[in-house]
């Protein structure tokens, strides 16, 4: 009997390597197992815009089963879409898929992955979450009338959590996680603390977020740029630079003059709320002044112990997935209740 429990799971695992960084877009896995029940691939949904995990899990997929290197070097989804149709030469006659969210039915920026897989020859396709956005549903709709067996609800409300911030951009409300790093025995302070590959997965979520939120006392000692060099992009989010003195902030500090970015010195947080996607980096200040907005807390780790400060907050979270980026391990954190 085959588990579609586990493998689903291991598509989930993958999404979340990814998470934030697809937004407004959800956070997608997708695995493609053959006739004989092995591995060919596990993908993901990447970046929004770009190629979709059904779409991503089918190509390596293909080049694993071929060895056409062709298609390695592909990277607009319409063109990939439309080689694999040409050329997949009934490959993926019987094989299962395993999709964390229902494949979308329609056209949009991407092409269709439930017409993808209705054209590749799938025999069952199994599904985590059910499509929410209206014009992307019914997927599981076109692939049923296809033939193809669908399986839907496997892993539903771990599914369900992977793709919480795609739900509150769905609502036309802001989604808001802070960002904290420490080192293994809970010191916050003292300079860098996290590796290299965990910084540059924070520049990447700055080069996704809309507005950055920081603390004045940090912006005042650290003199910080806050942009998203260490991934070579020349966006910058907008920062909110949060002060009960908005006078002491030197306008020379090096984060004035990113181009293209908004920057505001305030006392208050309400800003926040016209942004959709905001990060807030800071510390124990930080962390009590924006206690109640707080969606989601995105934790590093690092291997470190240092006689630095500790974070004294109490937080209440349910960890919903954690993975290790070099030495250090991200955990994704959900606020479950009040601090």
């Amino acid at each position: 009997m085959v588990n579609d429990e586990f493998y689903l799971s291991l598509a989930l695992k993958e999404a979340w390597k990814y998470q934030g960084l697809t937004y407004p877009n959800p956070s997608v896995g997708a695995l493609i197992l053959d006739r004989d029940g092995k591995i060919l691939s596990i993908a993901a949904h990447k970046r929004a815009n770009e190629a979709h995990a059904e779409l991503n899990a089918a190509a390596e997929a293909f080049y694993e089963l071929s060895k056409e290197k062709a298609i390695l070097n592909i990277k607009d989804p319409f063109k990939l879409h439309s080689y694999l149709l040409k050329n997949h030469n009934n490959l993926f006659r019987n094989f299962t898929i395993y999709v964390t969210l229902e494949p979308c039915s329609h056209i949009g920026k991407t092409p269709s992955c439930a017409t993808l897989i209705k054209e590749l020859g799938f025999k069952r396709v199994v599904i985590g979450s059910m499509d929410i956005n209206k014009a992307a549903s019914g997927g599981a709709d076109i692939l049923e009338k296809a033939g193809i067996e669908v399986k839907v609800g496997v892993l539903k409300k771990e599914c369900d959590l992977l793709i919480e911030p795609f739900k509150k951009w769905q609502k036309g409300k802001p989604f808001i996680f802070f960002k904290l790093a420490q080192t293994q025995n809970g010191a916050v302070t003292g300079g860098v603390i996290s590796s290299l590959k965990s910084r540059e997965l924070v520049h990447k979520l700055r080069d996704r977020i809309d507005l950055l939120v920081i603390g004045g006392n940090t912006v005042r000692v650290d003199r910080p740029i806050l942009d998203c060099r260490l991934i070579d992009s020349k966006k910058a989010p907008d920062v909110l630079i949060f002060t009960k003195n908005p006078e002491s902030i030197d306008r020379s500090i090096p984060l004035f003059n990113v181009k293209n970015r908004n920057v505001f010195v305030e006392s208050s947080l309400k800003r926040i709320f016209s942004y959709k996607f905001v990060m807030i980096e800071g510390g124990e200040g930080m962390l009590n002044a924006a206690k109640d907005m707080i969606d989601w807390f995105l934790l590093f780790i690092s291997p470190k112990f240092s006689l630095k400060d500790n974070l004294k907050s109490t937080i209440s979270l349910k960890r919903l997935h954690f993975f290790s980026l070099d030495d250090d391990i991200v955990v994704w954190n959900k606020v479950i209740n009040d601090f």
